[in-house]
């Protein structure tokens, strides 16, 4: 069983969205700066709404249909606050192709409002160099995002952060900085960041819960991420698989924890392949992720292969319980294969 590389990194890097709460991470998201320039639909019509009045919700669906699929939505009557301005700028950066393009545009975000907080996280993505770099950037993002929304949002809102559009370039820069700390070795400050970025958004759009889950591992925290992993309960790779280890640390090899191993198998058979070195990894990690399949595998390797080697006795367990799951399939074939031979000869 070779020893992975691991990697403090999210799903989707700091914001990508990974999926709603107790389902797996979508198949084909979409590339992160697109996601995020697309945001600037749902910018444009939410200011057209704060202007207009509905006596139904059919009144307001039916104004807003009008736009679906279309960029041409009028600008609000009144003007625009330079937040506001310097976030339009966001969008157009995020759009933007090439890295110079993106860099000059986040730099005018800030020109125009420095409380726009996107435009550190860009300017922490394109430009740093090291973690300590990024990590300065990430925590001006959220300097800057905490003083656009102000100390009620926070009072007010938590709990549904990701579902108020303004909050979301504050929970990128979050990320980030949680990011960054794990990277730097700073494991305890990455964990707080993680459960905070969880309670404003229980939700996890941005899919905090999975650089959480491999913390809490790598860090011993058994009852916790026994805790988080019942909160999120999805048929994921990543969960499947960390559920395993997790009961083998507190049960060893338990009935429980080996039938919850058989099952991760069942959900995704490519992972033993790869543990095991019955087939090599990519080079590359995988663009898009499928559940279930190759690319799902080799995510869920490249962030936490290590996790099977430095939990003692894990390794030679999950070995055992991947030759029984063997037997049980070589089983199953021949009785497929016995029923099969005995209809035909029934069948003459």
């Amino acid at each position: 069983m070779p020893k992975k590389k691991t990697s403090g990194k999210t799903k989707a890097s700091a914001g990508g969205q990974a999926g709603k709460k107790s389902s797996a991470p979508p198949a084909n998201p979409q590339p992160v700066a697109e996601r995020r320039a697309l945001e600037r639909v749902s910018s444009d019509i939410t200011r057209l709404l704060a202007e207009r009045s509905f006596e139904t919700m059919e009144e307001a669906n039916e104004f807003i249909s009008q736009f679906v699929g279309t960029k041409d939505i009028p600008l609000p009557e009144r003007e625009l606050t330079p937040l506001e301005q310097a976030q339009d700028k966001m969008y157009e950066a995020w759009g933007a192709r090439g890295r110079k393009a993106r860099v000059r545009l986040a730099r005018e975000a800030l020109d125009i409002s420095p409380d726009c907080a996107d435009a550190y996280v860009l300017l922490a993505e394109e430009t740093a160099r090291t973690p300590d770099e990024a990590l300065k950037l990430y925590e001006e993002g959220m300097r800057a995002g905490e003083r656009a929304l102000g100390p009620e949002a926070f009072a007010e809102d938590a709990g549904n952060f990701w579902g108020i559009l303004e909050t979301r370039p504050y929970m990128r820069a979050r990320a980030g900085v949680a990011e960054c700390l794990w990277e730097m070795g700073e494991a305890g400050q990455a964990v707080e960041h993680y459960r905070e970025l969880l309670r404003l958004n229980p939700g996890d759009n941005q899919g905090n819960r999975y650089p959480l889950a491999r913390l809490l591992l790598q860090e011993g925290k058994n009852e916790e991420l026994g805790a988080l992993l019942k909160e999120y309960e999805e048929a994921s790779a990543e969960w499947l698989y960390t559920r395993a280890p997790w009961l083998f640390r507190s049960e060893g090899a338990s009935p429980r924890a080996s039938r919850t191993l058989q099952e991760a198998f069942d959900g995704n058979r490519f992972v033993p392949l790869f543990l095991l070195d019955l087939q090599p990894l990519p080079e590359d990690p995988p663009e898009y992720i499928s559940p279930g399949e190759e690319s799902e595998a080799v995510d869920y390797l490249i962030n936490n292969g290590d996790y099977w080697i430095d939990t003692p006795g894990a390794s030679e367990w999950f070995v055992g319980q991947f030759k029984i799951a063997i037997d049980e399939l070589e089983k199953r074939v021949r009785a497929e294969e016995n029923a099969l031979k005995l209809r035909l000869i029934m069948g003459h």
